[in-house]
């Protein structure tokens, strides 16, 4: 049940990361999507979006390696 509610906790981010690589994607194209007002809006959110979701990503992976002990001495506490 644990390894299932890690995944999920994973997935949420990277579908978010994934749209927001498509939003930057589609503005790159000049295609506006129907939500968005403005080709720079929705490259931002788009930016927003992938950052946040990669940086969830990482901080995961750098928490779950600290609990381990597998992590260099500069990202050790």
């Amino acid at each position: 049940m644990g390894r299932l509610i890690a995944f999920i906790v994973l997935l949420i981010p990277g579908i978010m990361a994934a749209y927001g690589i498509k939003l930057m994607r589609d503005t790159l194209f000049n295609k506006l999507l129907e939500p968005y007002p403005a080709l720079w809006l929705q490259f931002t959110l788009g930016t927003i979006f992938v950052v946040l979701g990669i940086g969830f990503f990482a901080g995961f992976l750098l928490n779950r390696d600290r609990k381990k002990g597998t992590v260099s001495k500069r990202f050790q506490k």
